[in-house]
């Protein structure tokens, strides 16, 4: 059977390489390292008109929302923290179109960091625009224990205590309507976020898995898109 194909969201930036200057659809190579890692196919999903999220989302097998800027506040209600990052409006109407695409037709589907953000922003929830102690030091990832919750899909796939990569100064207030938070910092930060019941293979975590080698959460939406392929 051939492999399942994921399809990953990308920043569309400036960027410089050899002798030339560019706009590019930049993605880190750990995101698709990480979805190779665990038997799929990846293929990027750079900004795009929203109106073609949910025929794109119809050609995969699953989606990752990958980590990036912070989402607008507008998006959920509220004013901009002076510490909250430019807004990145074309990122952010692209990716929750695919999240919706993916809500609506049962695609499986991962948030990682900023994903898992607007994830909660697309069902209607609220963001912490900063959070003081997560950040070691700008520009390096750290790690903290996460606590899964027990009975939970995130508390399936790696129960107990982990210790994850991380980067992040926002994270979720309140929850958007169905989720339920799947495992917690020992701060009481939510980490994890998922459908109570009935919503399909839906995770959103806000660490970066592709920073790490620990492969059970991808691994997790890789059987599940192979087993919605029939």
């Amino acid at each position: 059977m051939s492999r399942p194909l994921i399809g990953v969201s990308t920043y569309r930036e400036h960027a410089r390489w050899g002798v030339w200057e560019l706009e590019v659809a930049l993605l880190a190579i750990g995101y698709p390292r990480l979805v190779q890692s665990a038997g799929a196919l990846a293929v990027l999903l750079p900004p795009d008109d929203p109106a073609h999220a949910a025929a794109a989302v119809a050609r995969l097998d699953g989606v990752v929302v990958a980590g990036g800027p912070d989402v607008e506040p507008v998006r959920y209600g509220a004013e901009p923290d002076p510490r909250t990052g430019p807004p990145a409006r074309e990122r952010d109407a692209w990716e929750l179109a695919l999240i919706e695409a993916a809500l609506a037709q049962g695609t499986p589907l991962l948030g990682v960091c900023r994903g898992m953000q607007l994830l909660n922003v697309a069902l209607g929830g609220t963001l912490v625009q900063h959070l003081d102690g997560h950040v070691e030091r700008v520009g390096t990832f750290g790690t903290h224990p996460v606590t899964a919750v027990p009975g939970t899909l995130y508390g399936a796939l790696a129960p107990g205590v982990s210790v994850v990569p991380t980067y992040h100064h926002q994270a979720v207030d309140r929850l958007g309507t169905g989720l339920v938070a799947s495992a917690f910092a020992e701060d009481g930060t939510v980490e994890a976020v998922e459908p109570a019941e009935g919503g399909g293979w839906v995770l959103g975590v806000q660490w970066h898995p592709e920073m790490g080698d620990d492969l059970r959460v991808v691994r997790g939406l890789v059987s599940a898109a192979a087993e919605g392929r029939g």
